[in-house]
């Protein structure tokens, strides 16, 4: 898709499509670099890679106003904004979600915007951005940003030319990314800039180089369902009738009132999710006569993207596949806690179906989930009281913006960081329990066992003390480098011994989906050989990448 908007000289004021072109711009010049932003992985780890995640959130974003003519930069940037946070994965895609939202918070309302906008809406994008970060670390993202913005509302004192003030952005963003790794010892061992501070520097540098008048093209190039992963997920009704229909649609008017429509298609029917404002509302409803919300929805004004689907028919196809698998259903009852996992693999589905969890969002490493991702399953649960296992580090930041998201359900995110945390977590699992207690005891339980991850080197490195080089066999421990070697075996046993499990009583060894039962048995018995006193169990994993995930508890 060619971008056809003028080429832009001298402008003091960005209007809707001004603002769209150089939107367009950003994504067509992040579509021809995001490899190169993947490669900046500080971790020799297949990884949630930063510049896929942020390409998918800039896409979804940039989807909600390929069809939008508006005039107006409010209208364009709040709908992109809401694009981007739903799109939103891993902690880049995330914070550059938040970057967005405050940006078009300080616009919306606007036909167009000058300089000084311009920089305040920024630097409003830049404190959200930093908000949603427990803890902000500076060499990252964050420093490009804020810097970036420091430079903006320094330029508007000199000249009103948006063009000029955003050259002048794009030569600060460089200057603070080739600072990051002085900022962040941790880049300067591994000789990269941050990949996010690279993500956002593309952007900038896509919207300037339409600003010049380059014309950029979106090529829409296709990303891998190895990158982005799925979503999967299992509904269990309780109503006798059946799960009848899953309806979703957009309602657009004047003066809408959120909160009497929030009322009324919640009388409809159940896993009611309705977000919005007085002139656009999401609605998603499961009912039995799927007219009854149609019929209202266009009584209070026009409805688009309509989707209705028989969840019924749905359910019985994916029970019965899942049956197959011998992977349990979970009933949930309207008022009990329900659990959402990330889980990477079929075999570690079943694992936790078993343990109780309700919700499944497939993911992982190098396929982060969506804001949406988690929103669909929330949704589809017959509960108002959620718990969400990210089970991965990069996972946390994008569940923790999916349960502010949600406003008719209490979502709470336990931070595990890795599968047997999550496991652990499950253990002190009851339904019936009070949602804020159960967290705490779920959130205290992850500290109970200490994780392994063997997986291939994806670069020479010498990291925390240990060499690596490209294609060898390494071992992690709580996500930190520990051992590397040619043998899968020996990186295994001295993985082992750092994670102390002399002094443990259980491990657990979840095998991915290129190790076979019989080699993962085998493993097994010579490990009871050397630790005849700890007892060893063995799970299918089936995830990618990773041969074994060691649970010690």
């Amino acid at each position: 898709m060619n971008s056809s908007s003028p080429t832009i000289a001298r402008i003091t004021a960005c209007n809707g499509p001004l603002f769209k072109h150089l939107l367009a711009g950003g994504l067509a010049w992040l579509e021809q670099n995001y490899e190169r932003v993947n490669k900046l992985n500080v971790f020799p780890v297949p990884d949630g890679d930063t510049g896929t995640n942020m390409l998918l959130t800039v896409r979804n974003a940039y989807h909600e106003i390929t069809g939008n003519e508006s005039l107006d930069i409010g209208t364009i940037a709040v709908r992109y904004a809401r694009g981007a946070i739903r799109g939103s994965r891993g902690n880049s895609g995330t914070i550059l979600s938040e970057l967005l939202r405050g940006f078009a918070a300080e616009v919306s309302g606007h036909r167009e915007a000058d300089a000084a906008m311009m920089a305040k809406a920024y630097r409003e994008g830049v404190r959200l951005a930093y908000a949603v970060v427990q803890k902000p670390t500076e060499g990252t993202i964050l420093t490009v940003a804020r810097e970036i913005a420091d430079e903006v509302e320094a330029a508007t004192k000199d000249t009103d030319d948006l063009t000029e003030i955003l050259r002048r952005a794009v030569r600060r963003g460089r200057q603070s990314l080739a600072h990051t790794p002085e900022l962040l010892p941790i880049l300067k061992k591994a000789g990269v800039v941050d990949s996010g501070g690279q993500g956002l520097l593309i952007l900038f540098e896509g919207m300037l180089k339409q600003a010049q008048g380059e014309n950029l093209s979106i090529t829409g190039t296709e990303i891998t369902t190895a990158e982005v992963g799925d979503l999967g997920t299992t509904l269990k009704s309780s109503d006798p009738l059946g799960y009848g229909y899953d309806v979703q649609f957009l309602l657009k008017g004047e003066n809408l009132d959120i909160g009497a429509v929030r009322a009324a298609i919640g009388s409809m029917g159940d896993s009611m999710v309705v977000v919005g404002d007085e002139s656009v509302i999401k609605v998603h409803i499961h009912v039995h006569d799927p007219g009854v919300p149609l019929s209202y929805g266009v009584s209070l004004g026009v409805i688009e993207d309509v989707v209705v689907e028989n969840m019924q028919t749905q359910s019985e196809g994916y029970i019965a596949e899942r049956a197959e698998q011998d992977e349990p259903e979970v009933p949930v009852n309207p008022g009990d806690v329900a659990v959402i996992a990330v889980v990477p693999g079929d075999g570690l589905r079943r694992v936790f179906r078993g343990l109780g969890v309700a919700g499944i969002v497939s993911g992982g490493q190098t396929m982060n989930p969506s804001n949406g991702d988690f929103l669909d399953v929330i949704a589809a649960l017959n509960t108002d009281k959620i718990i969400i296992l990210p089970n991965n580090k990069n996972i946390i930041l994008t569940a923790e913006q999916a349960a502010k998201t949600v406003q008719d359900k209490q979502v709470v995110v336990v931070p595990t960081r890795t599968v047997p945390q999550g496991v652990a977590a499950m253990l002190s699992f009851n339904a019936e329990s009070d949602l804020d207690s159960l967290a705490t005891l779920m959130t205290d339980a992850r500290e109970n066992v200490v994780t392994g991850e063997v997986t291939t080197a994806t670069r020479s490195i010498q990291l925390d003390g240990v060499d690596v080089a490209e294609g060898q066999i390494i071992g992690l421990l709580n996500g930190v480098l520990v051992v590397s070697g040619s043998a899968l075996e020996n990186v295994i046993h001295q993985l082992l011994a750092h994670m102390e499990i002399a002094s443990r009583e259980l491990i657990t060894l979840y095998y991915g989906e290129s190790v076979t039962a019989e080699q993962a048995e085998t493993l097994a018995d010579a490990l009871r050989q050397t630790y005849p006193d700890q007892e060893f169990e063995v799970f299918q994993g089936g995830q990618p990448f990773y041969p074994y995930i060691l649970s010690a508890e």
